[in-house]
This record gives structure tokens, sequence and C-alpha cells, in this order.
């Protein structure tokens, strides 16, 4: 008889814990709560749970101290419950980087009553995050970021770059990521040399408020200028551009210029920012050879075909490896369909992007 996955619910409100419960119980969990992060850590030692769903607002204790308690002691996977708010988007991508695998926003605020609008996501984020080595992956990625050389302070003045001119577009990267992911680019992104030669547009599954500021997060911490993308933005070389979320994003000519622009959900498309929408809308005005296309940790198949086109065609297409994939599933399927040119541990990525950009701008 196969067992039952023990789920942890901490959450300070009686009423999300019970409903939460319900919910996973249903599923045929097995599942214990706790009120506050101080409780949350009694019961691991008690019940030794697969995994944590952590309310990000406690009293007593919060999520984030209790988070990082766990990550010392306690190594396993946690998601993170927070509100869709711009503080509960800042908290909660600080939970990703200290070893949240992933994170579920409460659909109405800190008390939802309508907490079973993202049962079924719950679930499958569940489950994805206790099929692997999820947590060490976690663990070991913040370990490579704390101990790692300071980056070059971002300088304020920067010489302003043209949008690239159809006529002058030597290349692209499109990077696409979910579960996993914002700490996963943190890492990549922020290793950039601020001379890197191409525009990089980036489709991570979130929602829009997420998006925003994790957009600004990254800007702090590059080298490179990260934009949100919320209208149209004309591609320039040398900046990074964050898909917003709850929309898809699309590659276009402009005006002789190459853009970026935010498009409503395509309901064909099963996840947002759509990476496979991404990539097919440069495919249909960029040749293949000028897109450098990776695929990042996440559940599902996003980004796999297009990117396994773009492979064929002739471009370069980079797989995350299981080594430090959190949740090693996007990645697989790339590598599945024969689609990937290199297959490199996250803290590889930056180096080969900056040698293959090099070749491109050398054309």
């Amino acid at each position: 008889m196969r067992k039952k996955i023990k789920v942890l619910v901490v959450d300070d409100s009686a009423l999300m814990r019970k409903y939460i419960r319900h919910m996973l119980e249903e599923e045929g969990f097995e599942v214990y709560t706790a009120r506050n992060g101080e409780d949350a850590l009694e019961q691991i030692e008690k019940v030794d749970p697969d995994i944590v769903t952590l309310d990000v607002n406690m009293p007593v204790m919060d999520g984030l101290t209790c988070l990082s308690h766990i990550m010392d002691r306690f190594p396993r996977p946690v998601i993170m419950v927070s509100s869709l708010t711009e503080k509960g988007a800042l908290v909660t991508l600080e939970a990703l980087e200290l070893g949240a695998v992933d994170y579920i926003p409460k659909p109405s605020g800190t008390v939802s009553l309508d907490i079973h609008k993202i049962k079924d996501e719950l679930v499958q984020k569940i489950k994805a995050a206790v099929s692997g080595r999820t947590a060490i992956r976690a663990r070991e990625r913040h370990q490579r970021r704390i101990t790692k050389k300071p980056s070059v302070v971002k300088e304020e003045l920067k010489i302003k770059k043209k949008p690239l001119k159809i006529t002058e577009f030597k290349g692209i990267v499109l990077i696409g990521s979910s579960t996993g992911g914002p700490g996963t680019l943190e890492e990549i992104l922020g290793a950039l040399p601020g001379d890197f030669p191409l525009p990089v547009l980036v489709a991570q599954h979130m929602p829009g408020t997420f998006t925003k500021v994790f957009a600004s997060r990254l800007n702090k911490m590059c080298e490179l200028e990260v934009v949100h993308v919320e209208n149209t933005v004309p591609l320039t070389e040398g900046k990074i551009y964050i898909a917003k979320g709850n929309a898809d994003v699309e590659v276009k000519k402009r005006l002789n210029r190459i853009v970026a622009e935010s498009v409503p959900e395509d309901p064909k498309y099963l996840w947002h920012p759509s990476v496979d929408k991404m990539v097919a809308s440069a495919l249909s005005i960029i040749p293949a050879e000028d897109i450098i296309a990776v695929l990042l940790t996440g559940m599902g198949y996003d980004g796999a075909e297009t990117m396994a086109m773009v492979h064929k065609r002739g471009g370069k297409t980079i797989a995350e490896s299981e080594e430090t994939a959190v949740v090693f599933g996007m990645p697989k399927e790339l590598i599945e369909r024969d689609g990937a040119d290199f297959v490199l541990p996250s803290y590889m990525i930056a180096d080969k992007l900056v040698k293959l950009a090099a070749k491109k701008r050398s054309k």
C-alpha cells in the first residue's frame, strides 16, 4: 500500500487551518496543523512531515523566521502561503531565497473564504515538491548564494542604449521557469556582466503583483537593467525583461524594431506567462540561429516543445540539469525531446550564456 504524504499546515487562522486540512484530506494526504512558527517547529519534530505549507504572517514566530529554522534544523520542502499584495510578494520572494521551494497565493487575503479556488494548484505543487530532492536542492542553492562574492554595486548612471532595429539585431536570450525559478533566476541573471550584449526576455510563472516586485528586486541585484514588461517595450541589448504575470508576452516587430509586448492570457496555454507562446512568437520573426533559449526548473512541460524547435532549426538551447533543478519537470521534458544543446547546473548557465552571446556578437 502506497504511503500517504504527510503535510503540516501552518496558519494562525483556525478557519484557514480547517479549510486547508479538509481540502488536502479529501485528496488522500495525511494532514497535521500548527498555529504559528513556534508550534510548527515542535510539530515537525513530533510528526516528521514530508512537506510544510507555511503562512507568512503569524504571531509568536512569523513565517520567515520559522522557515530559516526549518532549513537549518529540519530541511524539507516548504510551500509559502501568502497574500497577493505587494508586501506579500516581497516577503514571499525573501522566503524563496531562504529555501522555500514554492509559494501559493491566498485568493482573497489573509482569511480567504474562497480558499477552495487554489485546491488543485496546491495539490499539484505538494506532489511535485515531494517527488524529488527539492528541499536539499533549495538549501544547496541558498548556500551557494550566501557564500558567493558580492556582485559589483550597480551604477546609477548608465550609458543609454538605443532600442534594437531589425537590421542591427544580433540575437536574443529567452528564459522560461516555474517552480523554484525566482531563486535560480537571481543566481543566473545576477551573474551576467554589465556588458552582456543581448536582450534577455524571461517568462516566470507568477501572478502580476509578484512579477513587478520580482523585477524591482532583480534590478537592485543585477548589473544589467531589469525592466517589467507591462505594455510594449522596445528590446535593447544588455537589458533584462521580465514578463508581467497574469498575462503572456510576445516578441513582435513594431516600426522596424524588435519589441516585447504584454498580451492577455491565451487560454490554450496552461501556464502564464506562457514560455511556449513567448518562444513561438520569437521564432515567427527571428531566425532560430539568433535565439538562445534556456529552460529552468518547474513542473509541467511549458517551453519544451518550442525550445526543441529552436534546437532543431539551428538555435542554441540550455536545459537546467537535475543536479540543481528544484523540480526537474520542464527541463527534463526538453531533454527527453532531444532538444537541449547543453544540460547544465544553474551555477554554470550564466558563464555559458556569456560565451554563446559573445559568439553571436562577433558575427
